[in-house]
């Protein structure tokens, strides 16, 4: 194989993962319930913002709570985004979990995604061993205010979070707008 071949190989190879990456064949909407209150969350209903859709670990899960709670403190004043917080426990595994975000965070409606079905239509890698349990890997889905897939962060393990200040920051890139 030439080098120019090798490179055009390279390209292609680089190209299809691409587009396979931005093209997944996400949900055009959905509905999912709270655990924590009487809240329903319908993709169609919250059209027009950015949804950040955070896809937490199963069972008690410390950065889960850390990375929770810090989205919900710093991300307060930006009306842009609808921030959906999704666990695949029970209702009562998912109560008692949330008494752990503490202050106001505890007050935060936490959604279910049951036998984590709505990250496998995202396409959620799955495998992760966690706590003697297989189950998907923690994950950012960020869709635009049409509902389409605009950027999409899959953790390598349970403390492989993307940070707030990065998603900010994504989000302005995004926009071309301030931060708030």
């Amino acid at each position: 194989m030439t080098h120019r071949t090798k490179l055009q190989a390279i390209i292609l190879s680089t190209a299809v993962l691409l587009f396979a990456q931005l093209s997944h064949a996400n949900p055009d909407d959905f509905t999912v319930k709270s655990a924590t209150d009487d809240k329903t969350f319908k993709l169609s209903d919250a059209k027009g913002k950015f949804i950040a859709l955070h896809f937490l670990l199963k069972t008690e899960c410390p950065f889960c709570l850390r990375h929770t709670r810090d989205y919900a403190q710093k991300s307060a004043d930006d009306s842009r985004v609808t921030h959906v917080f999704l666990k695949p426990d029970t209702d009562d595994e998912t109560k008692q979990w949330a008494v752990h975000l503490g202050g106001n965070t505890s007050k935060l409606t936490i959604y279910r995604d049951p036998d984590a079905k709505l990250a496998d239509a995202f396409s959620i890698p799955g495998g992760y061993e966690f706590h003697g349990q297989t189950m998907h890997y923690p994950a950012l889905v960020l869709l635009d205010p049409a509902g389409k897939e605009v950027f999409r962060y899959v953790g390598r393990n349970n403390t492989d979070r993307f940070s707030y200040e990065k998603f900010s920051a994504k989000l302005q890139e995004l926009t071309k707008s301030p931060s708030p």
